[in-house]
């Protein structure tokens, strides 16, 4: 059975490539028995859908906290944009 490094390895690599049937087979087995890969799975598919969509939308549609100001959401928002590219 793969470890956990191993795991979250081929679940970054499956954003950049198919995985071949073993590799998809072990971390599917280890995905079945291992809750904290579970939930590291479950973030990379939130934070992959999250910025796919933050890439789609504006500045202004972004959804800022309330604390901030109108120049720091602007760098924020800048920053995201070129970590993306």
């Amino acid at each position: 059975m793969i470890t956990c490094e191993e795991a979250s390895r081929l679940v970054s690599d499956r954003l950049q490539r198919r995985l071949g049937l073993r590799e998809r087979t072990a971390l599917r087995l280890h995905l079945m028995l291992c809750d904290g890969c579970r939930r590291f799975v479950a973030q990379m598919r939130w934070l992959q859908r999250y910025l796919r969509g933050a890439t789609e939308r504006e500045p202004a549609s972004l959804e800022p906290a309330a604390e901030l100001g109108a120049d720091a959401r602007a760098r924020i928002v800048a920053r995201l944009r070129e970590a993306v590219s």
